[in-house]
């Protein structure tokens, strides 16, 4: 029994290691930050960091269907097997990597900009996940160091979701309770912050207007 416990182990790992695995890296020397990147496996688990090897990363979870959608944009793109480079005399908006790997396969691309509507949509997706960890950054630092800033960080972060770019929003509820029940904080700052994490616990259905509805004339 203890040689097959060890064998399905082993296959286990095995299995994940042969898992793929997307990559985004963005360096732009001058802004902040500088460098970020960002790992996705196909479960949806999240790994950001604003330096190569950086050994304690913010991490998130997607959803399995959000997962999906990034892979698939992915796969729609070859893997990253084509170039994604527009060639455009753009203006310099950052160096971009996109990477796809399976065990030893490896597959990227690097760009400025690109007119590939995939591209286009990945590289989105890309920059809401690392906007979505900015704001948890700023955040964990103004509710640890910061008491006062805390009530501007909960708009910052309320407004990105209002635009429909927060992703991940399960991992701000820990912040946003303690926020919500620590009288340390202004009390503007603990409503909104109370608020915010009954919003992210039962978000709203999506807007529809008249004409959608069938109610249009």
């Amino acid at each position: 029994m203890k040689a097959i416990a060890l064998a399905v182990i082993a296959a286990a790992c095995l299995q994940a290691q042969d898992a793929p695995k997307l990559f985004y890296s963005k360096s732009f020397p001058g802004s902040t930050p500088a460098y970020m990147e960002i790992q996705i496996t196909e479960k949806g688990e999240i790994e950001y960091r604003e330096a190569p090897g950086e050994d304690n990363p913010i991490t998130f979870k997607l959803t399995g269907g959000e997962a999906a959608q990034l892979f698939d944009l992915a796969a729609r793109l070859g893997h990253f097997d084509r170039k994604l480079e527009s060639g455009l005399a753009v203006a310099k908006m950052g160096e971009k990597t996109f990477r796809w790997t399976r065990g030893a396969e490896t597959r990227e691309q690097k760009f400025n900009y690109s007119l590939d509507p995939d591209a286009q949509a990945l590289l989105d997706w890309f920059e809401r996940i690392c906007e979505s960890a900015l704001r948890f950054i700023d955040l964990e630092r103004t509710a640890q160091f910061d008491k006062l800033g805390v009530n501007r960080s909960i708009l910052l972060l309320e407004a990105l979701w209002d635009r429909g770019r927060l992703v991940g929003p399960d991992q701000f509820l820990p912040l946003l309770d303690k926020i919500a029940k620590h009288t340390s904080y202004l009390n503007m700052a603990r409503e909104r912050a109370a608020k915010l994490a009954a919003i992210f616990r039962d978000p709203p259905p999506p807007k529809t207007n008249a004409k959608d509805n069938g109610q249009g004339k």
